[in-house]
């Protein structure tokens, strides 16, 4: 872990340094030298975008140098031979294929494909490119990525149960297909078509298929938005129009498949994946698989734990962290586990013995191996460092800091290192917190406190670094955060806690959290309490002002409150009250509303504020309008602050401009309301 240096010297972080912030992400190593590409991210002058682009980087540190310069450049990944980087450039609003030589240079467009690509992987003899691309099924229908005035004017036909998608709004008759293209010539080959979606390609070894998970409907009337698991197939890279085979489908449509390698032998392929026996509560785990297809056979079974990342960070959104990997021989795979507020990266023998090769309280968030499996590359954060690279020996576990992007910016600034607790709660369970002191924190002086609840609800909150939370200490806040039932990171049962009982044990989890940080933190005023949180964390806001008037003040952002009309606005609202709550609203209209905040806004006497995106697609704003509109009815204090050109990611990668208000307006309430 990091270590800050005396406050005697230094500010309290605002709001605004969120404009000096840098973020490292997706290294990739150069097969032959170890040399590292990585992405660095900040936000433009103008403080009105983000810009990113490569840079390159020694084995041992020294010397990073920046290779592309952007201003949207992103997804680095070497040739096989390493004489070519390619990687992802955005200009004019469109994503493509960009390809820069080693040595330097000027880098030319590989790709001119009409819509946006989504990903990219290198043929094993380097001569050709794969990527995914959007790809309209009628080509005379106007998609999101360009068409005309004219166009984009007419009525939108909706033949789709999943009709739009937070982050990308408005299903716009596209879909994710595969294309290959010669490095040499450019000469694209489309090699996937119809009503489904390719992700995650990988070559075989031999050059000879392209792997994929896809979700392809078994007979025509299938509505594959409903099925909930998907499959792997593979397909030959074509050379030609024309040629390409039909996919080959390799499983049995029994598992929730995310992503696949395959082993340097190609004889065997590993992937993560799950039964959903708990449904959107199951833990994902490691199988392999035949690579000429068969049954599943899960690796990582001897350990009760999520294999990736869960950890939730207002410091980046959902990066992209790959499929396991496979070590030379084959014999092993190497893979990120949650558990316990950390994440590190493990080892699993195939017969499912492992170790874990990282340690410290830290959250590692992408890594990568060096070609001769002695070191991991890895992009890491915690408590008190945003997001650097480390070159860590596998072996002796001995490491090393390789960037230090925001060392200026942490030199000025007082950081404050939270402190760990654990609540023994009701059921015999134990629920994990950490307690963060106040900026300038003097003895025998009580601070007032506020409730930081994450989003999921099965997600995890890290030994990571949290803007927000450091924030809110700056303003002589406590921040409580804890990890309720539901989170991943605490084995399967844990995680289950809240099917079908939102509000119920992760509320009195809640509750007991707070007792217990009061109990072991003196420090803390009792009755001088604040409550936030966003998405799921906005719904227990919600749920919470509404059973108890224990908090003086509430801040819920990008909230649930209605799961009746949540069930037909969200896009992913369908399957998620389903599976989550337990029901839908012809069948099941007492339960959801029971289950509701909504239907306790007359018990609400907490002062509650309600940001909300509007742009956003997975809780629609809706959900915060009827709250604050059922509020306003009955003449109770609140407040609504609807944020423009925003998704359910505006406290992640929202507008910079945006980010910076939503942060001063949180303060703000509470300032207001004397917490």
């Amino acid at each position: 872990m990091s270590d800050p240096q005396s406050s005697t010297t230094k500010r309290c972080i605002t709001a605004e340094d969120l404009y000096r912030l840098h973020w490292v992400s997706d290294p990739a190593i150069h097969p032959l030298s170890s040399e590292i590409a990585y992405v660095e991210q900040h936000i433009n002058k103008e403080r009105t975008d983000y810009n990113s682009g490569i840079w390159l980087l020694s084995p041992e540190g020294a010397n990073a140098v920046p290779f592309t310069y952007g201003p949207k450049d992103e997804t680095p990944v070497w040739s096989p031979d390493g004489t070519q980087l390619a990687f992802l450039r955005t200009t004019d609003g469109k994503r493509q294929v960009w390809i820069i030589p080693k040595r330097g240079g000027e880098a030319r467009q590989l790709t001119h494909v009409e819509n946006n690509v989504r990903s990219l992987a290198w043929s094993p003899d380097g001569t050709c490119i794969s990527f995914v691309a959007k790809t309209a099924e009628n080509p005379s229908s106007p998609t999101s990525d360009g068409g005309t005035q004219e166009a984009q004017l007419k009525g939108r036909v909706v033949n789709r149960t999943k009709a739009k998608s937070d982050g990308y709004g408005l299903w716009d008759d596209t879909r994710d297909h595969l294309y290959v293209t010669d490095v040499t010539s450019g000469y694209t080959v489309q090699l996937t078509s119809g009503a489904y979606d390719v992700a995650e390609p990988v070559w075989s070894p031999d050059g000879q298929r392209i792997l994929f998970v896809a979700r392809i409907a078994e007979h025509s009337n299938e509505d594959t938005d409903l099925r909930k698991q998907n499959d792997l197939f593979t397909i030959a890279p074509a050379t030609s129009n024309g040629d390409a085979a039909a996919p080959l489908k390799l499983t049995h449509s029994e598992l929730h498949i995310e992503s696949a390698a395959y082993s340097p032998d190609g004889s065997t392929i590993a992937f993560y994946g799950h039964d959903r026996h708990a449904k959107d509560a199951t833990q994902t785990r490691l199988y392999t698989v035949p690579s000429s297809g068969g049954t599943a056979v899960c690796v990582s079974e001897t350990l009760d734990a999520h294999l990736g990342n869960a950890g939730m960070s207002d410091m980046r959104s959902h990066l992209h962290v790959g499929p396991p990997r496979f070590s030379a021989d084959g014999q092993s795979l190497y893979t990120l586990v949650t558990l316990e507020g950390n994440v590190h990266v493990y080892q699993f023998a195939l017969d499912g013995t492992f170790k874990i090769l990282t340690q410290g309280e830290r959250e590692i968030y992408q890594f990568e191996l060096t070609s001769d499996e002695q070191h991991i590359i890895a992009a890491s954060t915690d408590v008190a460092l945003p997001g650097d690279l480390f070159r860590i020996a596998i072996h002796s576990g001995t490491e090393e800091q390789l960037t230090r992007v925001n060392d200026s910016l942490l030199d000025e600034i007082e950081i404050s290192v939270p402190e760990s607790f654990w609540t023994e709660v009701e059921d015999g369970r134990r629920v994990q917190g950490w307690v963060m002191k106040p900026a300038e924190f003097k003895e025998r002086v009580s601070y007032p406190a506020i409730l930081e609840i994450h989003g999921g609800p099965h997600a995890m909150y890290s030994n990571s670094f949290f803007h927000e939370f450091q924030l809110l200490a700056a303003q002589g806040y406590t921040v409580i955060y804890t990890n309720p039932g539901g989170s991943r990171g605490y084995g399967q049962s844990f995680t289950n806690v809240v099917l079908g009982d939102y509000g119920g044990r992760d509320y009195t989890d809640l509750l007991s959290a707070v007792d217990e940080a009061i109990r072991q933190f003196p420090f803390i005023h009792p009755e001088r309490l604040g409550v936030t949180g966003g998405s799921y964390g906005g719904f227990m806001t919600n749920w919470i002002v509404g059973h108890t008037d224990r908090f003086r003040a509430a801040v819920t952002q990008r909230s649930i409150s209605n799961w009746l009309s949540m069930y037909g606005v969200s896009d992913i609202g369908y399957s998620f009250t389903e599976d989550e709550v337990g029901g839908n609203p012809w069948d099941d209209c007492e339960l959801l509303w029971r289950q509701s905040p909504l239907a306790y806004v007359q018990q609400i006497n907490t002062p509650l504020l309600i940001l909300h995106g509007e742009q956003d697609l997975r809780c629609p704003i809706e959900q915060g309008e009827q709250l604050f509109t059922a509020l306003r009815r009955l003449g109770k204090p609140t407040q609504f602050v609807r944020f423009p050109a925003s998704s359910h990611e505006l406290s992640r990668k929202g507008h910079p401009q945006l980010r910076v208000e939503r942060l001063q307006r949180i303060t703000n309430w509470f300032v207001q309301h004397e917490l």
